[in-house]
């Protein structure tokens, strides 16, 4: 069951996005960060049971968020949503323990299919 989220992106109208595209049955509080310094916070404030990220943003991209949670070995499922889709870019996030990558602009049903896929819904 998830019971906190994280949505992590440096544009205030796509974290909006995401969070009207969760699935309906998360009844949970979403957490919000800009950057990736602030959902370093949020994760060991909060402990969000899933995490949305983009890969650009100012501070800490979100690569630097994936690695530092490898490193921490933190296991929470973290989903790409990112304008990047170069191969590089998608092979270096999955690399890095994302467990999926969506493409930017996602399509109104994205979210509730890849939660679906990694049996978190």
């Amino acid at each position: 069951m998830i019971k906190s989220i994280l949505v992590v992106d440096d544009s205030k109208m796509s974290r909006k996005l995401v969070i009207r595209a969760l699935p309906e049955e998360w009844d949970s509080p979403v957490h919000q960060a800009s950057n990736g310094l602030e959902a370093l916070d949020i994760v060991h404030d909060k402990s969000p049971d899933v995490i949305f990220l983009d890969l650009t943003m100012p501070e800490l991209d979100g690569f630097g968020v994936l690695a530092a949670l490898q490193k921490e070995e933190n296991k929470v499922p973290v989903i790409v949503i990112s304008a990047d889709v170069q191969t590089e870019a998608y092979e270096r996030a999955i690399g890095l323990g994302a467990r999926a990558f969506i493409q930017k602009p996602m399509g109104p049903g994205d979210i509730r299919k890849v939660v679906q896929e990694l049996g978190l819904l």
